[in-house]
């Protein structure tokens, strides 16, 4: 199965739609869809290494766009969307004392999120709920997915036939400690949120 889903993304990234794949997937990652945008960052830079600094462009704007409409779910459909998305994953009840608290910390929050496998969307959508300063937001949104994504980016190009041959040859062991973080990153919020 991940042999399957490795060879589509290598083939996707020869395919013209290559990057609006990707700005989509980061625009719903930051949104309310579960899975990061690295699923297919890494395997389109490590297909064409001489994209990496467009697709961590490409990345940086779908999060960044999508932030703000994670943001715009937390401000104005707090109770009809929002109050719904963190009672599926679990964070409604412990969104109160942490709402309380959030501005006061909320562009070291953003950035910390933006930066770690910690799900960006909740973040986003409390940042909106919370009426977290909008230029604020914007900056450390901006900060934190563009760091991320572009050391990726920069790790990959240079690096990047090594840690190809190494996922190639070792690809259930690179899927199972990305899920594992994955996990990791829903754990973490559950026991810190």
């Amino acid at each position: 199965m991940f042999r399957r889903f490795y060879d589509w993304t290598m083939r996707l990234a020869e395919h013209r739609h290559a990057g609006t794949s990707l700005f989509a997937v980061s625009f719903v990652e930051s949104s309310f869809f579960p899975i990061p945008p690295d699923v297919l960052l890494i395997p389109l830079i490590l297909a064409q290494r001489a994209k990496a600094w467009i697709y961590a462009a490409i990345a940086t704007a779908g999060s960044v766009i999508g932030g703000f409409f994670g943001y715009a779910i937390g401000f104005f459909l707090f109770e009809q969307v929002a109050k719904p998305l963190l009672s599926f994953y679990g964070y409604l009840d412990k969104f109160s004392s942490f709402a309380s608290q959030y501005n006061d910390y909320g562009a070291w929050i953003v950035l910390f999120a933006g930066l770690t496998p910690f799900p960006y969307k909740v973040i986003t959508i409390a940042s909106g709920a919370t009426a977290l300063s909008l230029p604020v937001f914007a900056i450390a949104s901006i900060a934190a997915r563009g760091l991320r994504f572009y050391v990726v980016a920069a790790l990959l190009y240079w690096f990047g036939p090594p840690i190809r041959a190494f996922i190639e040859k070792r690809l259930a062991l690179v899927m199972t400690v990305f899920l594992v973080l994955l996990f990791g990153g829903f754990v973490a919020i559950k026991w810190l949120v």
